[in-house]
């Protein structure tokens, strides 16, 4: 051993966590409730301005508002947590120390720094550009510096995750292959690092046409490469958050994957096909050739789509395995309906699972078929989409890993228990809602950013049929009660650090113990019935492809009615 440090078992999971990693995870974790806290603050601002019946803030207030929402709730939230969770799924679960602390420390305040930077310079009010931010429209010349820092600060602890499983491979800390989540975590930080390079290529030229040193950047290369931005942040979340599913799997139930090769096969397939759905946010674009965008969307994204399916597949089944070994064997369903239900950690992925795979999941496909993509590209489906896979699939993943670290990181129990037990299904289902609702509204041709849908006192008004006006009345309704349960979660996160009873540290010791072989699950031994181990989810899984074939008919319906207009 180089190093001196101290690990701490925690008493109720076994977890070992390295005194430097415990400090960077809580740090990050921390950091990233903050955000969310600004974010959810700011959404209340959106949603009261786009339901009609309010239209509550002015149109410069709005647009400053949007900008804020977006930056914080898709970059600074999610990236700071994403960094707590890269740290844990390299030290905590490779129980080995991290592998350049100050420098993660470093990087952790330049992300903390560009974070704040980018904020001051959106609420000062000349910075009102969305979070696309898209040339020639320009920003402050500290907007994009701020972007800049924190990109750095989140590469360089990317590479801290990278030098820690170095560490954890030379220290021989664990034998065999990585473990499943660990693995998933570093799909994540592969993505990252093609992101967040992706963001500073075209981003530091914008600064420089900010500051004068460059006459102009060519709008069409820079949507281009801000969508490699843009869409692979969510592809970072998308692969951490099933990782999480995938741990959160193995802590309620002791459930080990149906087979990991298939299951990291399918976090190869992200790694190499998932940026290349960005093409579906430029598919009106005259920027790309139609050659390029039916390659990227008609083939390539199937591959990323084939990932999705073998998680989702996998995760719900190796849950039901592990419940049926337990003797949950009545039906088909006796699995889930005897899940711990009543635990918001279980609660939290499940709910997220199936509204990422039914309403993210399948609208994604659709807005990545190209004739389809005109029917909703740039009205407000576009936001019901992402919500769909941002909230529902991310933010209420790592809110249900965040009731585990509570008291497992924190060392703290939860104030209020039966408030934690009821915040997912609020947040949660209101989510569901909100994000049908904007979907409903969207197909209908509602723009996705407009301050006034209605452009009253204009000699123009355009008149929306009424379902519209109610659509976006109900999208003003789901948002309330979704924006009340965030404010709830935030409320028992912050309310349990600071007062929730403290819990015993554990044994502290200067050695780790070094993590032991996983065995290979007994559904990936067998053979010829293997598929059948999960009945329900298989069930399932044909519910799922139902869904997806009439939604994809209703849409081919809709285009169809546009062709007489040609």
């Amino acid at each position: 051993m180089a190093t001196h440090t101290t690990y701490r078992t925690c008493p109720r999971s076994g977890l070992q966590f390295e005194d430097q990693a415990e400090k960077l995870i809580k740090i990050n974790a921390v950091t990233a409730i903050l955000a969310l806290l600004v974010g959810g603050l700011l959404a209340i601002g959106v949603v009261l301005t786009r339901w009609p019946a309010v239209h509550w803030l002015s149109a410069d207030t709005f647009y400053m508002v949007l900008t804020a929402h977006g930056l914080d709730m898709l970059i600074y939230w999610m990236i700071f947590f994403e960094i707590a969770v890269l740290y844990f799924a390299s030290s905590t679960l490779l129980r080995c120390r991290i592998a350049t602390p100050r420098i993660a420390w470093l990087a952790y305040a330049l992300m903390l720094v560009g974070a704040v930077v980018n904020n001051i310079a959106v609420f000062r009010g000349d910075s009102s550009v969305m979070m696309t931010s898209y040339v020639p429209m320009m920003a402050h010349w500290s907007f994009y510096l701020g972007l800049i820092v924190f990109a750095v600060g989140a590469l360089i602890a990317c590479g801290v995750f990278f030098g820690t499983m170095v560490v954890a491979k030379r220290e021989k800390t664990y034998e065999g292959s990585v473990p499943l989540v660990t693995f998933g975590a570093m799909t994540a930080a592969i993505i990252a690092v093609f992101t967040l390079l992706s963001g500073a290529i075209i981003l530091i030229p914008t600064f420089f046409m900010s500051i004068g040193l460059l006459q102009n950047v060519d709008p069409l290369v820079y949507r281009v490469i801000w969508w490699a931005l843009g869409h692979s942040s969510q592809q970072i979340n998308v692969a951490t958050h099933i990782s999480i599913w995938y741990a959160v799997a193995a802590i309620a139930f002791g459930a080990k994957p149906m087979s990991e090769r298939v299951s990291r096969g399918a976090f190869l397939l992200y790694i190499l096909f998932l940026q290349l759905a960005s093409a579906h946010h430029i598919l009106a674009d005259p920027g790309v050739s139609t050659e390029w965008k039916i390659v990227n969307t008609s083939y390539f994204m199937y591959f990323a789509v084939l990932a999705s399916m073998i998680h989702a597949l996998s995760i719900p089944g190796a849950m039901e395995v592990a419940q049926r070994a337990r003797g949950f064997n009545k039906g088909l369903f006796e699995w889930l309906r005897k899940a711990p239900w009543g635990n918001p950690v279980f609660s939290s992925v499940f709910i997220s699972l199936v509204g990422f795979g039914f309403l993210g999941g399948i609208s994604g496909v659709m807005m990545g078929t190209e004739q389809l993509n005109l029917l909703i590209h740039n009205t407000i489906y576009v936001p019901g989409h992402f919500h769909a896979t941002v909230v529902i699939g991310s933010t209420l993943t790592f809110m249900g890993l965040t009731y585990f670290l509570i008291p497992v990181l924190f060392r703290r129990e939860i104030i209020s228990p039966d408030l934690a037990r009821i915040q997912p299904y609020l947040f949660g289902f209101a989510m569901y809602f909100f994000c049908l609702v904007m979907m409903g509204a969207g197909t209908l041709g509602v723009s996705r950013r407009h301050w006034d849908m209605a452009f009253n006192g204009h000699a123009l008004a355009y008149e929306w049929p009424g379902a519209a006006y109610l659509m976006m009345g109900l999208v003003g309704i789901g948002g309330v009660v979704a924006i009340i349960g965030g404010a709830l979660f935030v409320y028992l996160v912050i309310g349990s650090l600071l007062f929730g009873k403290r819990l015993d540290t554990g044994a502290v010791s200067p050695h780790f113990t070094p993590v032991q072989r996983a065995a290979p699950t007994l559904a990936a031994q067998t053979y010829g019935s293997a598929g059948f181990v999960a009945p329900g989810t298989f069930v399932l899984a044909m519910v799922f492809l139902l869904a997806f074939v009439l939604y994809y008919f209703v849409n081919w319906k809709y285009l169809s009615q546009l062709w007489g207009l040609s």
